[in-house]
C-alpha cells in the first residue's frame, strides 16, 4: 500500500499556519497524524549537516530523544531544530552557530522527528538518522 506524504518547503523563516492560507498538515480526526511526511529545507539554520535542498522525511510518531532532529510548533510556527533535552527543559538547536538555542514550551510541541534526509545528487547522498 502506498504511503500518503505532505510535499512542502520548508525554511529558517516559516511563515504561521494561520497567515499561509495552507491546508493543515493533517486532520486531526484521522489516522493521517501518524504517517510520515517530506519537506523540503530552505536555509541555513542547520547547516552544515542539513543544506538548503535537502529532503527530509519526517515521522511524526517517532519517539524522540535527546539530539534527535525534530520538526516542532514553536512562537506559532513550525521549526525544525536539533532537540537538546536538559534536565526537564526542551531546548531546540539550529546547527549553525549563527542562529541562537531557543527553549520549547514543551514536549508536546514537538510535531515529528527527522528519519531521513535525502541531498540531491543520488542515492548514495541519502543518509538515516534512527
Amino acid at each position: 500500500m502506498r504511503q500518503p506524504y505532505y510535499v512542502a518547503a520548508f525554511d529558517d523563516h516559516a511563515v504561521p499556519a494561520e497567515e499561509s492560507g495552507a491546508e493543515p498538515l493533517f486532520d486531526s480526526g484521522s489516522c493521517e497524524k501518524a504517517e510520515p511526511y517530506v519537506l523540503m529545507v530552505m536555509g541555513n539554520s542547520m547547516e552544515p549537516e542539513f543544506n538548503d535542498g535537502d529532503i527530509i522525511v519526517i515521522e511524526p510518531s517517532h519517539p524522540y530523544v535527546d539530539g534527535s532532529y525534530v520538526i516542532a510548533w514553536h512562537k506559532g510556527e513550525y521549526i525544525f531544530r536539533q532537540l537538546h533535552i536538559r534536565g526537564e527543559a526542551f531546548w531546540l538547536h539550529p546547527l549553525n552557530s549563527h542562529f541562537a538555542d531557543e527553549p520549547l514550551s514543551g514536549a508536546q510541541a514537538i510535531k515529528g522527528v527527522i528519519t531521513q534526509k535525502k541531498s540531491p545528487g543520488g542515492r548514495r547522498m541519502r543518509k538515516s538518522y534512527v
